[in-house]
């Protein structure tokens, strides 16, 4: 569950709770003086990167497995076309091409 930071509109004092993402501000409850009438303030975190990843690397390494993929689907022909297939030889009277049935 996410810290967020408050400070209390009542006695003015800032304060943290463990809530989850979707809890209301307006039901947040003063620890001093039991007021909901708390405020979220924008806060900052920090990080510290423990051991030998190096960040970032995993995002480029995805970038170039990306890349490499779209080389090779673009040497792929389209799918939407298929080779060597023929047209069904549907014909019907209403048709101005088809020969079957005309007198000459």
């Amino acid at each position: 569950m996410p810290l967020y930071e408050y400070r209390c509109g009542q006695c003015e004092k800032q304060f943290e709770a463990s809530q989850s993402v979707y809890a209301r501000v307006e039901d947040t409850e003063c620890p001093f003086c039991r007021a909901c009438q708390a405020t979220r303030l924008m806060s900052s975190f920090s990080s510290n990167v423990v051991g030998d990843r190096k960040p970032g690397f995993t995002e480029l390494k995805a970038r170039t497995m990306t890349e490499e993929r779209m080389q090779r689907f673009a040497k792929l022909p389209p799918l939407n076309i298929r080779p060597n297939m023929q047209l069904p030889n549907v014909t019907s009277e209403s048709d101005p091409l088809s020969t079957e049935g005309s007198t000459s």
